[in-house]
């Protein structure tokens, strides 16, 4: 995966624009509330299995360094 398309993507004809899985119809958010509820990896590519797991590391990936660029300073 090369690039933050290849992870997730925004367009206002699915969804209403809400940040899904690329090729899916799945919300990055709904991986979020898995995990914010303790449940695995695991059990979330189980509930929906068009979502690749490289595309749940990337995204974790992603999210972590948005995270620690927001950390000031």
């Amino acid at each position: 995966m090369n690039t933050n398309s290849d992870i997730f993507m925004r367009q206002p004809g699915i969804l209403g624009g809400t940040p899904v899985f690329t090729g899916t119809r799945v919300p990055v958010s709904t991986l979020m509330d898995y995990l914010e509820g303790g449940d695995s990896i695991d059990l979330f590519l189980y509930d929906f299995p068009s979502v690749r797991r490289e595309q749940v590391i990337a995204f974790l990936e992603y999210a972590k360094r948005g995270a620690l660029e927001a950390v000031p300073a």
